[in-house]
Parts: structure tokens; C-alpha cells; sequence
């Protein structure tokens, strides 16, 4: 079978399972020319340098989220819909999610979902100031949930581990985390990200809109 092509989506592609294996810090133009079996050189024919090529990933996995919003639906339920589909590219690609949110995108795939958030604030009322706020209030939210979830922290080193092993804590010493240890060793994640969102929401929609907001 003939090898296909080299690409600059071949390319990002092989990026996206190496961050996924190792990390982002193992990225480097070599290294992704190596694991695609060609010259280092004619990955610049499809990428002028790793910087863009990160770019690249954090494109590629935002183009995965799949919207089901619907202009006609409450407001309300407008965010809910756009914070889980947000949340579920991270199930996918836990690691390369992080891109995401540190990286400035200025393509397409990048500015869609924040454009999608800031006309459903808008049309809830908000004021720029107000929407732009409540944006990065809930990417914030958002961001801390994954970090918690997959297990990724901002170095991108893997992390797994109960917030409280029960037999490691004195009683007499803290009552109160001994005695609700049981629920601060597990978690149910989908429940734990719905009760946030709904808290954000709640606060939200009792915020005094501004004069002049549409």
C-alpha cells in the first residue's frame, strides 16, 4: 500500500498522538518528522515551525467540538449546551485540550466557539464588558474541570489520585474530613461539571443588565 502523502494534516495528526503519548514538551519538528518517517526538512513545506504547528493541534482539536446549539432555546440553555460540547473534546485528546486554552487562535476553528458564547450573551442582554466576563469566567470553570477530570496538569504530566485516602486522616484532628472522606475520595465527574455550570448560570442570570445592552 502507498504511503500517503505528507501533509500539513498528516502532520498535525502525528503531533496530536505524541502530545497524547508524551506530553506536549515532546513535540519538536525532529522528533514529528521522525515518527512520520521522512526528512525534518520537508515538514517546513507544510509548517513553517513548531509554533505553528501547536497552533495547528489546538485548531484541529476545536474543529472536533460538535455544537448542537439552537437559537430558538433559552439562553440558559444555550450555555449549557456549548460548556458540555466544550468539555467533551477533552475526552478524546485530555492533553492536547490544554493547547487550547494556551494558545491565541486566530483561525476559523478557533474563533467560532468563542464567537457562538459571546452572541448568546449578547442576546441574553449582556453588555461587551459583561459578555466578554462571564466568557472567560466559565472558560476559567471550564479549564479547572478538566485539569481535575483527565488527570492533566498545566505541565501536562499525568496525575492520578484521590483527593483524600480515609486512613491517612486523625478524626480528632479534622472531624469534618474524616467523617465526609468517603465523598472526598471519588467523584462523579458529569455530575460535579453540571452542578458548576448550573451554579455559574444561576448567578448569572440574576446579574443587572446595563443600559443600552440589546
Amino acid at each position: 500500500m502507498p504511503t500517503e502523502p505528507l501533509s500539513r494534516t498528516r502532520i498535525v495528526a502525528a503531533a496530536i498522538d505524541l502530545i497524547e503519548r508524551e506530553g506536549a514538551d515532546a513535540v519538536s519538528m525532529r522528533r514529528i518528522a521522525a515518527e512520520l518517517g521522512v526528512g525534518v526538512m520537508s515538514l517546513y513545506n507544510h509548517v513553517p515551525n513548531k509554533d505553528a504547528l501547536l497552533n495547528g493541534v489546538a485548531e484541529a482539536v476545536l474543529s472536533q467540538i460538535e455544537f448542537t446549539d439552537d437559537p430558538d432555546a433559552h439562553w440558559t440553555d444555550r450555555v449549557r449546551m456549548q460548556a458540555r460540547a466544550f468539555r467533551q473534546i477533552a475526552h478524546g485528546h485530555p492533553r492536547s485540550t490544554m493547547l487550547v486554552v494556551s494558545r491565541q487562535l486566530h483561525s476559523n476553528a478557533g474563533l467560532l466557539p468563542v464567537e457562538r458564547a459571546l452572541a448568546t450573551l449578547r442576546s441574553a442582554g449582556f453588555d461587551g464588558v459583561d459578555a466578554v466576563r462571564v466568557l472567560r469566567m466559565f472558560i476559567a470553570y471550564i479549564v479547572g474541570s478538566l485539569l481535575r477530570e483527565v488527570g492533566v496538569t498545566p505541565t501536562f504530566a499525568p496525575l492520578h489520585r484521590h483527593m483524600v485516602n480515609p486512613d491517612d486522616v486523625d478524626p480528632a484532628l479534622f472531624p469534618e474530613v474524616s467523617g465526609l472522606a468517603p465523598l472526598l475520595a471519588s467523584c462523579d465527574h458529569d455530575a460535579e461539571f453540571d452542578f458548576g455550570v448550573e451554579l455559574l448560570i444561576q448567578a448569572i442570570a440574576v446579574l443587572p443588565k446595563r443600559e443600552g445592552t440589546r
